[in-house]
């Protein structure tokens, strides 16, 4: 997995039933649009998301495009960013060195 697939995989299951759209998304993983957007295709392909177009609520405001994950989605995300979580090696706490010049 990768990590920009593991950071929209994340921001999905922030809330699994909430959609988001693609700004939402970018800002949330942290990601441009060039790569987003691919991914989102990919996963659509791969019918672990859906997409609808809203319906704008004012004249002139551009329609969102927005994205959940499928049930299967929502399954497979969490598999996967579990098997990551998993294969991740473990940070051992360091012992924290007092600044110099505190009395500890």
């Amino acid at each position: 997995m990768t990590a920009p697939l593991e950071r929209v995989l994340r921001a999905f299951l922030e809330d699994p039933a909430a959609p988001r759209y693609g700004y939402d998304l970018m800002k949330a993983a942290g990601m441009k649009s060039g790569t987003l957007y691919p991914m989102l295709g990919r996963l659509e392909d791969d019918r672990l998301v859906t997409s609808a177009w809203e319906t704008p609520q004012q004249d002139g405001q551009r329609p969102r495009k927005y994205y959940r994950l499928t049930g299967e989605g929502i399954r497979v995300a969490r598999l996967e960013l579990a098997q990551v979580s998993a294969s991740r090696p473990r940070a051992l706490g360091r012992p924290v060195r007092p600044a110099r010049g505190s009395l500890v």
